[in-house]
């Protein structure tokens, strides 16, 4: 009985940490989709990888967020979608299309395990040459 039980509960947390990766995809890029880099933020690494049309510079949580924040000021979101998205034991990505007033993005972004939560340790934005 005792045996049932560890299985179940093993079971189930394993299940809520299976959804709290989808979540956090899902919220990276329903954030994407609105240009909200303050929702962004909540999902950033304490040190992040930032690449704007292959320019990487690596930043801290604060800046990153503020880089974004000009970003979306300078290209008017029209819509999100997801291209291709994985978790993996300690890690996963996001691959998506940004499309804004002046034109679309691939945007790459990865995460990194930490503690019980996935977190965006690198953020690839490029123009899409059409």
């Amino acid at each position: 009985m005792k045996k049932r039980m560890l299985l179940s509960v093993t079971a189930l947390l394993l299940c809520l940490l299976s959804l709290t990766a989808q979540n956090v995809h899902e919220s990276v890029a329903a954030a994407f989709d609105k240009g909200d880099a303050q929702e962004l933020a909540k999902h950033l690494a304490e040190k992040v990888g930032l690449s704007f049309d292959a320019v990487m510079t690596n930043v801290d949580k604060a800046k990153a967020a503020e880089l974004l924040t000009e970003f979306f000021a300078e290209n008017k979101v029209n819509g999100f979608q997801v291209n291709h998205q994985s978790r993996r034991d300690e890690s996963g990505f996001l691959v998506g299309t940004l499309t804004t007033v002046r034109g679309k993005y691939r945007v790459n972004n990865f995460f990194k395990k930490s503690g019980n939560q996935y977190l965006i340790h690198q953020i690839r934005i490029d123009k899409v040459n059409e």
